[in-house]
């Protein structure tokens, strides 16, 4: 008697993972003691800046602190209490008592350093532009730069042939060229690259930065203002000057 072949299984296709890279630029504190003087400081600069590190990925570097710095214990839950969002801790040892507490996020690799710097609000909508980069690593963007939009080039210049708005941010690794009305946030020299500048044809920026030193457009010199001029790190501070 012969046997029914066994009866056929449908298989189903397995499913196709789609997966894609996006990069974002952490912005790493590197905390001081006495902390409570390093806290009020930083109070300073959020109140001066509103929610400059808002929403922002934080990496905490404590290489400056020791298992025995006063009020360690209590300082991670200081930094939530403000608002930022901690996303790695470096330089330290989980295993202090000090720290026995804290949340400890999973250590990052791979990471390219960026030097201190201070970041902006986060944007509320992907970028739809379509810069090109050109020979010389500089970034060229030929349309205006509108707000909620970010353009960032962490290899060298970026060049803005348009306007860009309020709300809009510029980051770059060199210097920062906008042919038109700067009126968002311009955050040059992000590698430690303290020579480099933020030219306008028209400043009325929100924010400027080099080199993680930053003014606020009410700490800008109201006689360059809607003129064009460029800034330049002079002595750790922003300065203006007319083109």
């Amino acid at each position: 008697m012969s046997q029914s072949p066994p009866p056929k299984t449908e298989t189903t296709p397995a499913l196709r993972i789609r997966a894609r890279g996006r990069s974002f630029l952490a912005l790493v504190l590197s905390p001081e003691a006495p902390l409570n003087h390093w806290l009020n400081g930083l109070d300073q600069q959020i109140a001066r800046s509103g929610t400059l590190f808002n929403g922002k990925p934080i990496i905490l570097d404590l290489g400056l602190l020791s298992s025995d710095t006063p009020d360690l214990s209590n300082f991670q839950n200081a930094l939530i209490e403000r608002g930022l969002r901690i996303i790695g801790i470096e330089g330290g040892d989980p295993t202090w008592p000090a720290v026995a507490t804290w949340d400890w996020p999973a250590a990052l690799d791979g990471g390219k350093p960026s030097g201190p710097v201070e970041l902006p609000d986060a944007p509320t909508q992907e970028p739809t532009l379509s810069p090109t980069t050109q020979p010389g690593k500089t970034l060229i963007v030929e349309d205006a730069v509108r707000s909620g939009q970010r353009i960032q080039n962490l290899d060298g210049d970026v060049v803005v042939l348009g306007a860009v708005s309020s709300g809009a941010e510029i980051i770059a690794a060199g210097s920062i060229h906008i042919y038109g009305a700067l009126r968002g946030r311009a955050i040059a020299g992000i590698m430690e690259h303290a020579n480099a500048r933020i030219f306008a044809q028209k400043m009325e920026a929100e924010l400027l930065a080099i080199d993680g030193f930053y003014t606020t457009a009410d700490e800008l010199e109201a006689t360059f203002l809607g003129q064009s001029a460029y800034a330049l790190l002079v002595n750790d501070h922003i300065t203006l000057r007319t083109l």
